[in-house]
């Protein structure tokens, strides 16, 4: 069987503490981990084999990390506060598969945005800017 059912992932924010305590974020309807992104260094040279261009690996990106919620003020209070902090915060994003995989990261939430339709529920979107090297295991 190929694909796993993505119901029961969980995003968790970290507490600061040595060693790191996660609590899961409330109400999260989806999330996108990390995207990855290298840059290209050009290394092309006159003596290039048959004139095509050469490239090496650059400088890495753990790119960003989006999530919604269905948002409840008092629930999703913290993270007023982490979008003022400026310093990245610890955070985890848990899959439900047997291995339990998890990807770690530290992230600076760069976006906050409610949404309060006179017809549907509170929601919010999220995203954060992972900052280093994000960990899978």
């Amino acid at each position: 069987m190929a694909g796993i059912d993505g119901f029961g992932t969980q995003l968790k924010r970290g507490d600061g503490g040595g060693p790191e305590v996660y609590t899961a974020v409330a109400n999260v309807t989806s999330i996108s981990p990390p995207g990855l992104s290298r840059e290209t260094l050009d290394v092309t040279t006159h003596g290039s084999p048959n004139g095509w261009m050469e490239f090496i690996g650059g400088l890495k990106d753990g790119g960003e990390v989006s999530a919604d919620v269905n948002y409840d003020p008092s629930e999703h209070d913290s993270l007023i506060d982490d979008f003022e902090d400026s310093e990245p915060r610890s955070w985890q994003i848990v899959f439900p598969d047997d291995a339990t995989t998890t990807w770690t990261f530290d992230a600076i939430l760069t976006g906050l945005e409610p949404d309060a339709p006179y017809d549907d529920k509170l929601t919010a979107s999220l995203t954060w800017k992972v900052s280093g090297k994000p960990v899978l295991s």
